[in-house]
């Protein structure tokens, strides 16, 4: 049996130029242009690294599937979709905004005006960091709705005069939203005129920038019911403090242990709560020294999803506070360092030796100075994540000369490396694609130097992964992949091999009508 299918295997590779044209013209036979076939095609050759830009504008233009999300489309291509009609088009290009250059996040906000929707891509803008040019701050800080005003107002690289201007807008929820961007800029008559506005919310937001920098009553606290981001970002009046810090609620005092400007005898009680998420955010407060962290008994779970500390992400440029971060017995700290993008040589290798493993994984996703045998020693228990996929084989410190020696190491995730050296040979990749273990014939399956016929025979393998990856091969001749792309079950994987030739991905979506 396992000759037969790889003699059938072999039959099928040898296809001749004119088995090849046909095999694409048998492609659409009996498909009509409405068949649920093209659609399902179409869906997925968005998702084709392969594909053209007029491909893919025409996939958007059928309204199928999430093309605008991905984030190697041409800046051609991008401009063109930051300034579609369809708001929804848009809307996706705004998620994946983040390589967005300013002009074309104007182009974005200044296509058929949606308020209600624009004030979405603004928020989004915010939320993200988005860079944007001055006309484009400009444009949202004076439009005429005051949802997207408001918004505007929470962009972090809004210039000055804007927010000053937005602080005395006529709209309440606009004045607040503009507080903390303008207080530092405001002169006192200003400042004062917020603090006494008639408008609760408006008035809430001034009292919370202003005590900032005065400390803030009990009175003043309970009347105007200033919540949570009093008790983390405000001065507080001792009386005011001691009460939070005997809270009954477990919250408050969590809150109140990451305040900034809570005196030490305060921060030292809290220190000693009964509440390990209360001694946790004591543990990490900026100001403590390693000997004042240490005596904090806090709990810590090295399983627990862990998110680097913003005080720890404001220093990443400082060399000597990564040095500090890295040297601390925190795993916290140690951590957020590690998720610096540079760092100096020495603070790098000394992370590299760290015994918490997240730690090290953090250096090997997140760090370009990420040392080689760091990466080699993470990629044996860790091989990407959704957020970090090609991390870390993928990373430029990525050791690839003398991987042959893995060719036949009893480790089969170590075996997956002998194809990346560069003295490599097809025919390690042929011996691969006949492992044991299923990765392994996996990695075989994804190489571009993976024969016709090994990659028809490994698209009957056990294991679906295998089977998928060889879909997407570019060496799959024509016959087979029309075989898979007739097929509902395999099309997904064989629209997006990039073997397939451009007219017939264009002639894929002909006369297929856009989705409702």
């Amino acid at each position: 049996m396992r000759e037969r299918r790889e003699e059938a295997a072999r039959s099928e590779a040898a296809e001749t130029p004119a088995q090849r044209d046909a095999a694409w013209a048998g492609l659409f036979r009996h498909v009509a242009a409405d068949d649920v076939l093209r659609l399902a095609w179409a869906e997925w050759l968005g998702f084709n690294r392969a594909a053209p830009d007029d491909v893919l504008l025409r996939i958007v233009q059928l309204r199928v599937g999430s093309l605008p999300r991905r984030r190697d489309l041409s800046p051609a291509l991008t401009d063109t979709l930051a300034s579609h009609p369809d708001w929804r088009v848009r809307a996706e290009l705004a998620e994946a905004g983040a390589h967005l250059t300013p002009r074309q996040w104007h182009a974005l906000f200044c296509a058929p005006p949606e308020p209600r929707r624009l004030e979405f891509l603004v928020e989004w803008a915010a939320r993200i960091g988005a860079d944007l040019a001055p006309d484009t701050y400009e444009r949202l800080a004076t439009h005429p709705n005051p949802a997207v005003r408001a918004a505007a107002a929470e962009l972090p690289g809004l210039p000055a005069p804007f927010a000053t201007a937005l602080a005395d807008d006529p709209v309440p929820a606009v004045r607040a939203a503009a507080c903390p961007a303008a207080w530092q800029h405001l002169d006192p008559p200003a400042r004062r005129r917020l603090l006494d506005d008639p408008a609760p919310v408006a008035r809430r937001a001034a009292l919370l920038a202003h005590h900032e920098e005065h400390p803030l009553p009990r009175a003043l606290h309970d009347a105007e019911d200033l919540g949570e981001q009093a008790v983390r970002r405000c001065r507080l009046e001792r009386d005011l403090a001691e009460h939070l810090a005997a809270h009954p609620d477990r919250d408050v005092r969590e809150h109140l242990a990451a305040n900034p400007h809570l005196p030490p005898d305060l921060v030292a009680a809290l220190g000693h709560d009964p509440d390990d998420a209360v001694r946790l955010a004591v543990s990490v407060r900026p100001e403590l020294t390693e000997e004042q962290r240490a005596s904090v008994p806090y709990a810590f779970d090295a399983r627990a999803m862990r998110r680097t500390l913003p005080w720890v992400a404001a220093l990443h440029d400082d060399p000597d506070a990564m040095r500090r971060c890295a040297a601390s017995a925190h795993p916290l700290l140690r951590g957020g360092a590690a998720r610096a993008r540079r760092l100096p040589p020495d603070v790098a290798e000394r992370l590299a030796r760290d015994e918490d493993r997240a730690v090290r994984l953090f250096l090997a996703e997140s760090c370009d100075d990420a040392p080689a045998d760091l990466l080699l020693e993470v990629w044996r228990w860790w091989d990407g994540s959704f957020s970090h996929p090609d991390r870390p084989r993928g990373h430029p410190n990525f050791p690839r000369a003398d991987l042959l020696r893995y060719a036949d190491d009893p480790s089969p995730r170590m075996r997956r490396l002998a194809p990346d050296d560069p003295e490599s040979t097809p025919e390690l990749v042929e011996r691969l694609s006949r492992d044991p273990a299923a990765e392994v014939r996996r990695r075989a399956a994804e190489d571009p130097r993976l024969s016709p016929a090994t990659a028809v025979r490994l698209l009957d393998d056990v294991h679906e992964g295998v089977r998928v990856t060889a879909a997407r091969n570019p060496n799959l001749p024509a016959r087979a992949l029309v075989r898979l792309l007739r097929d509902r079950t395999t099309l997904s994987d064989a629209a997006v091999n990039p073997g397939l030739p451009v007219p017939v991905m264009r002639r894929m979506l002909e006369g297929v009508g856009p989705r409702r």
